[in-house]
């Protein structure tokens, strides 16, 4: 298979979005048998290649959206260029970063052969805001589902939200929740703060000590431990205010848990796709819907015959068709 771009992936090993970028490019060499993987400071250098693919989300490739697209608008003009956009502009970017991250992505959009978002939702979001690219592609993230293990005997029960603690994540909502329950289990925030957002952890523990809820920060939890760690909890949730796209749900659904998720139109389309893969809760409704999976732990586990496709070898299929089907390089 010739004409493919190839795939850059970020230094930030940690980061979300360079994940993404390292299990695609992993998988689609897997399928084609070519070494498409770059370094994405590659694609600065002397010998930039004639094809290439970028995850981005402003704050991996810049300091601000302004030189974000920047950085971006530099790359196309020496390479042909596709791009998945990860954390698209929205409401809870607030009056002053939504019109400057929607400018960003617009920039780049306008740039790239192409553009590809993780779920419909996701392109509704950039039609909303008027953001047509050349040709778009939607592929949802994927789940790499991990080998059946035993599940853990009961330890002191937690509500545990997964991944790294911003604002907005859900875990306030899941505190005040937990804080309405006679019986209150402890909320574990499976990861640490997102970088400059210690102040706020902080200050969550803080607020929840004071309501009398018990909230244990793991820390970074190493790829190596993540499985074991979303296996040991008692309830998992995704509550995120807002959210378009979740790698936290497909980790959940990786360790065959079936978490309580936010619902919203994201959390809908991820339960179409994946039938009985996720318990969706109305707005008000995290307590009695915790209460209920605590007195029920057989409810927070996916059965044997769960739907959990698209795996990542079909997302890697998605892509290389979008390639060479519908970009125009």
């Amino acid at each position: 298979m010739s004409g493919l771009p190839a795939l850059a992936v970020t230094a930030t090993e940690r980061h979300g979005v360079t994940v993404a970028a390292r299990d695609l490019a992993t998988a689609v060499e897997a399928t084609t048998g070519l070494r498409l993987r770059m370094a994405a400071d590659d694609l600065f250098g002397d010998r930039p290649p004639a094809r290439a693919h970028l995850h981005f989300t402003d704050r991996l490739w810049a300091g601000s959206p302004e030189e974000a697209a920047a950085t971006v608008e530099r790359i196309a003009a020496r390479t042909a260029l596709t791009v998945t956009l990860h954390d698209v502009p929205q409401a809870s970017d607030g009056p002053r970063n939504l019109p400057r991250r929607t400018d960003c992505y617009a920039r780049i959009a306008r740039v790239a052969r192409g553009v590809v978002v993780n779920s419909r939702h996701e392109a509704a979001h950039l039609a909303e805001a008027g953001i047509a690219p050349h040709a778009l592609g939607v592929v949802p993230l994927p789940v790499t589902p991990a080998p059946p293990g035993p599940r853990p005997s009961a330890g002191t029960p937690d509500v545990a939200v997964l991944g790294f603690f911003y604002p907005g994540k859900g875990h306030a909502e899941v505190v005040e929740a937990v804080a309405t329950l006679s019986d209150r289990p402890c909320v574990t925030v499976l990861g640490g703060a997102s970088a400059g957002h210690e102040a706020d952890l902080s200050s969550l523990t803080e607020q929840a000590s004071a309501q009398g809820v018990e909230v244990n920060v793991t820390g970074y939890v190493p790829d190596d431990e993540l499985i074991a760690r979303c296996r040991s909890v008692a309830v998992p949730v995704v509550a995120h205010r807002h959210f378009s796209a979740s790698g936290s749900l497909a980790t959940w659904i990786a360790a065959g848990r079936r978490p309580l998720v936010a619902d919203g139109r994201y959390a809908r389309e991820m339960a179409a796709l994946r039938p009985e893969t996720v318990h969706l809760v109305a707005p008000g409704q995290v307590a009695p819907a915790i209460a209920d999976a605590l007195a029920d732990p057989a409810s927070t586990w996916l059965a044997a015959d769960a739907v959990t496709r698209p795996h990542l070898d079909d997302t890697a299929a998605s892509y290389l068709r979008w390639w060479t089907e519908d970009v125009a390089w």
